[in-house]
């Protein structure tokens, strides 16, 4: 059955706001054809149990064996998802499911792929939460060029086409909007409600911080290089090359000269750039081969279009 929405949320030891949760998506969307699909993170509390003890017609629920991650969980909620628009948003109560029909709303008008939330009065710690958050979101938005300011809000809307090509392993959910602007999505974003969390603790802390800046390294390489990645290897690599050859060409130089080269750290440095280089160009070589079969071993193409316009006289 296809519905409106696709509410997917993913869960993780959250058993006093189960019940809640699913009271308020229901009261906000009223008159809207719309799921609910829960994915448990392989918790150790009374979750599932407390999930299996609610009847509503629009509830279904997803069991992971054990905990995988949120990004995991996402995707696997998108994946069960028949909506033509899917929601993403966390299970603490901290997002407002009556800010759902007015996202709705700016997609649908301003024809828009993705509507992302801005918490704008957040409530959260401010030293364990808002300031890493800050840096993260700073360091992202300048470095990927996705202008957004704020990155951790789980409450967003797709069109289910680009929800389903989003392909968020690792822990990439944190990247969604440049994931999006990879697949050629038009993005946006609003002010959403926050509150504060009532029950549970947070899953979240400093060690975010760092997972976000190695990441980064990944959707940057994704951003720019993934398409043609000999154009980062192989510039390195013949750098490198270069400056190892000019090193030994100029011990040579020397040694004809009569000096004694041996076991000086310049020779050292110039053969490791040398071998440096031609791995760099290697790699470079198989990844480029590797992002082929990438692309075709699954029928995909390198570009997206957007729309095909018939023009008869």
């Amino acid at each position: 059955m296809a519905y409106k929405l696709s509410v997917v949320i993913s869960v993780y030891n959250e058993e006093d706001n189960i019940r809640p949760l699913v009271e308020k998506i229901s009261h906000a969307l009223q008159g809207y054809d719309y799921e609910i699909i829960y994915v448990d993170d392989g918790s150790t509390d009374k979750t599932v149990e407390v999930l299996r003890s609610i009847g509503h017609p629009h509830l279904r629920t997803v069991v992971f064996r054990k905990n995988y991650g949120q990004s995991l969980a996402l995707m696997a909620g998108i994946d069960y998802a028949s909506g033509e628009y899917i929601v993403t948003m966390d299970g603490d109560l901290q997002n407002d499911p009556e800010d759902i029909p007015m996202m709705l709303k700016v997609a649908e008008e301003g024809g828009f792929d993705m509507v992302a939330g801005n918490r704008a009065n957040r409530k959260d710690g401010f030293i364990l939460r808002k300031i890493p958050s800050y840096i993260a979101n700073y360091i992202i938005r300048t470095s990927s060029g996705v202008h957004l300011k704020d990155y951790g809000c789980a409450l967003k809307l797709f069109k289910a086409d680009l929800a389903k090509d989003l392909g968020l392993y690792g822990e990439l959910h944190r990247f969604i909007p440049v994931l999006a602007q990879l697949e050629g999505a038009r993005i946006t974003q609003v002010d959403v409600r926050h509150h504060a969390r009532k029950f549970g603790t947070s899953k979240y802390g400093l060690g975010r911080t760092v997972k976000v800046v190695s990441d980064l390294l990944l959707m940057l390489f994704f951003k720019k290089y993934l398409q043609k990645p000999m154009h980062l290897f192989g510039n390195a690599g013949l750098l490198l090359l270069g400056i190892g050859v000019l090193i030994n060409l100029y011990l040579g130089f020397l040694k004809i000269l009569g000096h004694d080269i041996w076991g000086k750290p310049l020779l050292i440095l110039g053969l490791l750039l040398v071998i440096a280089g031609i791995q760099f160009i290697t790699i470079g070589i198989v990844v480029e081969i590797q992002m082929r079969t990438y692309f075709e071993s699954q029928q995909k193409r390198p570009y997206k279009v957007r729309n095909v316009f018939e023009h008869k006289p």
